[in-house]
């Protein structure tokens, strides 16, 4: 008996589900998605943010642990590889050093006469722009306009502004019977005058951020001032002024950092490292500056580097502990 004429068995449906090999490779790759998802989820993140820290390393960390080496060495600009090992010499030589005390002197007395009152000045600026002002948004400009300069032509206009013989600042003083003032010659006042050019600069930037912060102000404060009679000077000192705390204190934090590292205004006011002809504006900038690239002693002027940095961390824990107290002091009050 033959089989050619017996029809084939109809194909057994499977309701259409893949093939077991197929439904086993969909679940390998859905798998390697998922890894792959949880890896870019983990380290994406340290990717996006690696550029930073490379060049944090190769232009920050690096140069900072290397000057500090180097403070340790006895270094000379001709032949920076030659190291001589002295420890902490450096350091302990800069006690003795009356040109570093001095410098260390006009860091602060300039710090002091030009954060001082160009904090005061931003401060009260920002609290005229805060109001509604026709063309305020030309002042806030305006006032922005300084901190884009070049240091180097500000630093050149003023000390043109402060010549002995063709200043326009001694011309002035001239007319109401003054005797020109050597401007630079003197020890309070070349340092006024270098004080001003920081001043200038930096007033209209601590005046924008002041703006912003009180913006930031609920308006409720004011109104219920004002509903108890408060003055604008009132609302001023007893609402503007508690609100801004966190803010001036970060301006004084940063000014004060700032006048530690004055550098470009007094070196091109005078046009030399030197200071004036008795060191009378030097400030610790100028006296590293001058003490690596003047006097070739690469090893001093690290330790002075190194000095100013301690000082910078010295700076910053006073001032968070005085955060810490103030607010500490506020929130018992607030209790």
């Amino acid at each position: 008996m033959t089989t050619d004429n017996v029809p084939a068995a109809p194909p057994v449906s499977t309701g259409g589900a893949a093939p077991p090999g197929d439904a086993a490779k969909e679940q390998r790759r859905a798998n390697r998605r998922s890894r792959r998802y949880q890896r870019d989820t983990k380290w994406s993140p340290y990717g996006f943010i690696a550029p930073f820290f490379v060049f944090f390393a190769a232009f920050g960390l690096f140069p900072l642990l290397y000057t500090g080496w180097s403070a340790l060495h006895r270094v000379s600009l001709h032949n920076p590889n030659e190291l001589e090992w002295v420890g902490f010499q450096n350091f302990t030589r800069l006690w003795e050093d009356e040109f570093f005390w001095n410098a260390l002197g006009n860091t602060f007395t300039i710090g002091v006469i030009s954060t001082v009152p160009q904090l005061l000045m931003a401060l009260g600026i920002a609290h005229l722009l805060n109001y509604k002002l026709r063309g305020s948004m030309m002042f806030r400009v305006a006032m922005l306009t300084p901190y884009a300069t070049s240091i180097a032509a500000a630093t050149l206009v003023f000390a043109m502004l402060y010549g002995r013989d063709y200043g326009l600042i001694n011309w002035a003083l001239g007319l109401v019977g003054i005797d020109p003032v050597s401007w630079e010659a003197g020890s309070w006042s070349s340092q006024f005058a270098v004080s001003t050019i920081v001043i200038w600069r930096w007033t209209g930037y601590n005046a924008l951020i002041y703006l912003a912060a009180m913006q930031a102000v609920p308006h409720d404060l004011y109104e219920s001032a004002a509903l108890d009679g408060a003055s604008r000077w009132k609302q001023f000192i007893h609402v503007t002024i508690p609100s801004l705390r966190p803010t001036i204190i970060f301006t004084v934090v940063v000014s004060t950092i700032g006048a530690t590292q004055l550098f470009g205004e007094p070196l091109l006011f005078a046009g030399s490292p030197a200071g004036g002809s008795q060191s009378q504006y030097q400030t610790l900038g100028l006296y590293m500056y001058q003490m690596g690239w003047f006097n070739f002693h690469l090893g001093r002027a690290a330790a002075i580097a190194w000095t100013m940095f301690m000082l910078l961390i010295l700076i910053g824990l006073v001032y968070w502990a005085i955060t810490r107290w103030v607010n500490r002091d506020t929130a018992g009050k607030e209790a």
